[in-house]
């Protein structure tokens, strides 16, 4: 399987199943004549993106495949070899000199990086500043982007005890 997380939009969606529902909650009228609220599925891995906030379908199936590549990022991960890995070339575009990772949680990037980012981490037994050293980050740096994204940073706090670590604290 290739990496679903740095996929286009029209390889990931070929891909996936799509379903529209009537979304639960207050909307009046509108909201129980229409199926706006959509799920799609990735079928090789199972793992689902929702969204029924808004009223356009449209709109709702563009923030459920954000939310789908965000399940990516977080539970699908591709091996890395530590021994003679090299940061890819679309990460050497997004960090800066100053060692840490600049890149919005909004960002088309970001579920990618978010990715790679796990599967070092995953590699490096969960050791942040071995992680960061092969990403070319400072410790501080990559301890500051994991804290942007709550569930990010809720992953790593819950693998780093399973690989015999204490939890990760803000600000540390």
């Amino acid at each position: 399987m290739s990496d679903p997380r740095t996929m286009s939009d029209e390889q990931l969606l070929a891909e996936c199943r799509w379903e529209a529902f009537r979304g639960p909650g207050p909307g009046g009228q509108k909201r129980n004549k229409t199926s706006s609220a959509v799920r799609v599925t990735h079928l090789p891995t199972g793992l689902t993106g929702e969204a029924g906030e808004l009223r356009s379908q449209h709109q709702n199936r563009v923030k459920a495949v954000r939310r789908l590549r965000h399940r990516l990022a977080l539970d699908v991960r591709q091996r890395v070899e530590v021994a003679g890995f090299v940061r890819p070339a679309w990460l050497e575009q997004i960090v800066r000199e100053q060692g840490t990772l600049r890149v919005a949680v909004t960002s088309d990037r970001y579920p990618a990086v978010m990715g790679l980012v796990l599967d070092v981490l995953t590699a490096t037994g969960w050791r942040v500043a071995e992680a960061a050293e092969l990403l070319g980050l400072s410790t501080g740096g990559l301890v500051k982007f994991l804290e942007r994204d709550g569930q990010l940073w809720g992953k790593v706090n819950q693998m780093r005890p399973k690989a015999g670590m204490g939890v990760l604290r803000a600000g540390s």
